[in-house]
């Protein structure tokens, strides 16, 4: 009986490490370096609040003409939720990547709860930032949304 508790113990130790499925529209999807550039970038930008949080916030940020970088995770369900961000990202020449998972990109994006897409703006809506972190931000800004540009350019 003792053996049956620690194999159900190891069971849910897999099922954690394995990645939940990725959505079949989840391209451009971001490799390691990008990912881990993508989030450093959502990390300082939700410090610097410089950042919407959620489809309902992205898309009306959007739509009201802000600029910026689009984050998309890759394990949504239903994919219905976000198949359309894409399209309104491609209609307003906004940069969009999709990281592997939503968990990831609610710790990056300094949230408990699961975050489905982030908009990365390139300076906050509110208020002003000092002259060094909007220097800083806006040169990670950059590098990340060339980077996403690149990638996006080389699959089509």
């Amino acid at each position: 009986m003792g053996s049956d508790t620690e194999t159900e113990k190891s069971h849910q130790k897999e099922k954690k490490k394995t990645p939940s499925s990725l959505a079949p529209i989840a391209k451009p999807l971001a490799g390691k370096k990008l990912c881990k550039r993508t989030f450093k970038l959502v990390r300082k930008a939700a410090e610097k609040k410089c950042l919407k949080r959620g489809v309902k916030e992205v898309v009306k940020s959007i739509r009201r003409g802000n600029k910026g970088v689009c984050v998309i995770a890759g394990n949504i369900s239903p994919i219905d939720v976000i198949t359309h961000v894409p399209i309104l990202c491609e209609e307003n020449d906004i940069p969009y990547v999709y990281v592997p998972t939503k968990e990831d990109l609610a710790s990056a994006g300094a949230t408990k709860r699961p975050t489905c897409c982030v908009l990365v703006l390139p300076k906050p809506t509110k208020g002003e930032l000092n002259q060094e972190d909007q220097e800083s931000l806006k040169a990670d800004y950059d590098e990340v949304a060339s980077e996403i540009r690149e990638l996006a350019s080389s699959m089509y």
